[in-house]
């Protein structure tokens, strides 16, 4: 069952030309301000990866990739799910050395999500990936880039209203940061995405920690596929959505495992048979580059930045009946 939200009174401020428009310029602007404030490099990356290289991410481990077979090639291909793990193959591959890196577009179809005003089977993000050292695997470093992704988000922002004066989101580029289990002991009669929308309530740019190992109630507080972030350096961006009246998560993020963090994390989440496939075995190897990287919603921060109710005012994607007559009869566009 899918769910969709009507906030009261709601209007697009911009019509639908002019949608386009800002969203044109959203891309635009916050490519030119993230990549300059990363030190980032454009590339192309793969829309499909085949099965059997453990590039894919699992997600949370439930959601099915889209597969096909590629007969011209001889291998089942699956589209990807994000680019995790690919990117950091990609950096050793292109020799990007210390304090470079990557960024790319991602498009992918996750045909098991849950439809609603902020979710669709369609995902659109960048990817980035950036090299760094031994010492800076801390949380100060990841507090560091949290905290220029933030502004170059907010930078955006205030540039965008120049060009469209009537639109009226106001983002904050202090960010308030938490660990998950923080956030747990704080609220520890709610569940994770009510606990995240109480915070995000009280703290309108908000950054949780710590994301994917069990908290002391015995559960994590979101699902992290174990063979990419490390569990204990990586974090979830927020904003608060004044249109939907709830937190909106636009980045997820980390310091990518290192040989030790990965043969943790895969005994802690049982899947030790991940250990025999290519990527796997060279970073367990130590064969790879130390990173830190992550994906930016693109459609995700059009639509807050914009005001919209919904998701599929900023993307064209594939709705149930009942939601496009929902929206229909609401006066949400859907594209």
């Amino acid at each position: 069952m899918n769910h969709v939200y009507i906030p009261a009174g709601y209007r697009p401020t911009l019509d639908a030309y002019d949608t386009q428009r800002a969203i044109a310029y959203i891309k635009e602007t916050f490519q030119d301000e993230f990549s300059r404030a990363l030190h980032l490099k454009r590339v192309s990356a793969p829309l499909f990866v085949t099965e059997g290289s453990g590039l894919n991410d699992n997600l949370n481990g439930y959601e099915r990739p889209v597969s096909f077979d590629i007969p011209a090639v001889g291998a089942q291909a699956q589209v990807v799910h994000s680019l995790a793990k690919w990117k950091r193959l990609a950096l050793k591959r292109y020799n990007f050395g210390v304090g470079g890196g990557l960024y790319t577009d991602m498009n992918a179809i996750r045909r098991d999500e849950r439809l609603d005003n902020i979710h669709s089977i369609y995902v659109d993000q960048w990817d980035w990936e950036k090299v760094i050292t031994r010492e800076t695997r801390n949380l100060d470093y990841l507090k560091l880039i949290v905290r220029s992704i933030v502004r170059a988000i907010c930078n955006t922002n205030d540039r965008l209203h120049v060009r469209f004066p009537q639109l009226e989101t106001a983002l904050s580029p202090e960010v308030s940061f938490i660990t998950a289990q923080e956030l747990e002991d704080l609220y520890p009669e709610l569940t994770p995405p009510e606990r995240e929308r109480a915070y995000v309530k009280e703290h309108p740019t908000a950054c949780i920690l710590q994301i994917g190992g069990k908290l002391r109630s015995g559960k994590p507080h979101d699902g992290r596929a174990p063979d990419y972030d490390d569990w204990s350096l990586n974090c979830d961006i927020f904003f608060w959505d004044e249109v939907l009246d709830r937190q909106l998560e636009i980045s997820s993020m980390g310091i990518r495992v290192d040989a030790a963090s990965l043969d943790y994390q895969l005994k802690e989440s049982g899947c030790e048979d991940r250990r025999n496939l290519p990527f796997h075995k060279m970073l367990l190897a130590d064969e790879l580059p130390l990173t830190i990287g992550g994906g930016i919603g693109q459609s995700r921060l059009s639509m807050l930045m914009l005001g919209c109710a919904h998701i599929g005012e900023v993307q064209s994607s594939v709705w149930d009946e009942e939601m496009l007559s929902v929206c229909r009869a609401a006066g949400i566009p859907l594209l």
